[in-house]
């Protein structure tokens, strides 16, 4: 049965059809040798940032990187009319880690903005020798209506960390301006099917209040900018969100892709029924380069495990890559 515009059976499909995606390891894209590793973070270095923040992030050893999360809890967002959390995609993130040669420290932050605060943050960005790589839209239907800017920088970890939080001290996005978060009643494990959603999928999301998240890194490319390499912890990923109702779940996410791949995801994800939201870099000078797709839907019950779980990914997912 229709329900708003997507039925549950297209839902699944283009969930399965986001693990392909996401990964693309049907048959164009092929491992690359990773040759370099990227130098570890001290501890000395990861309680600078905890310092200049206020607040405590997390250190992803596989990657050497450390990431503060920076939601807008004092936000409060609808998409379509319908009240979503604030997980649900209305978080920023600022991260950190060295350049392969270890000389230098890079920075990458996604922001979450409302549209008066766009420019006050790139003046604060710039005064503080940050630089923008991007402002756009993540989303289409929510209100208040949300922009994203990327920022990045290069330096020391200590210095980057300072000049990251006085650019934005002034902003609701500063740790010590947000409000106390109150627990959700009840989280995704409570509202979602999460074992039936794993397995066509083919990964493990994460719960994050009442939303239901895949995060997924381009491993088989090794992307470099600025002479870091560029992993899933600072920014390179593709992911997707589930909120709302079982009845009734939004799905927002974002992809990942080489230049060749943007046209054949964009299609895929039209066939499914889902809504091309924005095409957009995310960064500046990255080799080679990646383009970020975000798409929205809308979906009726996905409680059962569609077939496609039984099937082969690229007859699920409705296009040949």
């Amino acid at each position: 049965m229709k329900k708003n515009g997507i039925n549950r059976r297209e839902m699944l499909g283009s969930i399965a059809a986001l693990g392909a995606t996401a990964t693309l390891g049907l048959t164009q894209v092929k491992t690359a040798a990773l040759n370099m590793a990227t130098p570890p973070l001290t501890q000395a270095e990861m309680t600078a940032v905890d310092t200049a923040m206020g607040k405590k992030g997390k250190y992803v050893e596989a990657e050497n990187t450390y990431t503060v999360p920076l939601p807008r809890n004092d936000l409060k967002v609808t998409v379509k009319g319908e009240a979503v959390p604030i997980s649900f995609g209305f978080g920023g993130w600022v991260s950190v880690k060295k350049t392969m040669d270890g000389k230098s420290a890079v920075l990458m932050s996604d922001t979450v903005l409302l549209e008066e605060e766009v420019n006050p943050l790139v003046s604060a960005a710039h005064a503080n020798g940050l630089e923008i790589s991007a402002i756009h839209n993540h989303f289409f239907y929510e209100q208040p209506r949300i922009f994203y800017m990327h920022l990045h920088g290069m330096g020391t970890v200590a210095d980057l960390a300072k000049s990251y939080a006085a650019t934005i001290k002034n902003n609701k996005l500063f740790p010590a301006n947000q409000p106390s978060v109150t627990a959700p009643t009840r989280t995704a494990k409570e509202i979602f099917d999460l074992p039936a959603l794993d397995k066509i999928v083919g990964k493990t999301g994460a719960v994050n209040g009442a939303t239901y998240k895949y995060t997924i890194g381009r491993d088989d490319q090794q992307i470099t900018a600025m002479g870091a390499e560029m992993t899933a912890n600072i920014g390179l990923n593709s992911w997707a969100s589930f909120a709302g109702s079982a009845d009734a779940a939004h799905i927002a996410g974002d992809m990942a892709m080489l230049e060749a791949e943007v046209n054949p995801v964009i299609k895929a994800l039209r066939q499914n029924n889902l809504e091309v939201v924005a095409v957009h870099n995310h960064m500046l000078g990255e080799s080679p380069r990646i383009i970020f797709l975000h798409y929205y839907g809308r979906g009726a019950d996905f409680r059962r495990a569609y077939d496609c779980e039984r099937r082969r990914l690229p007859d699920c997912f409705g296009a040949t890559l």
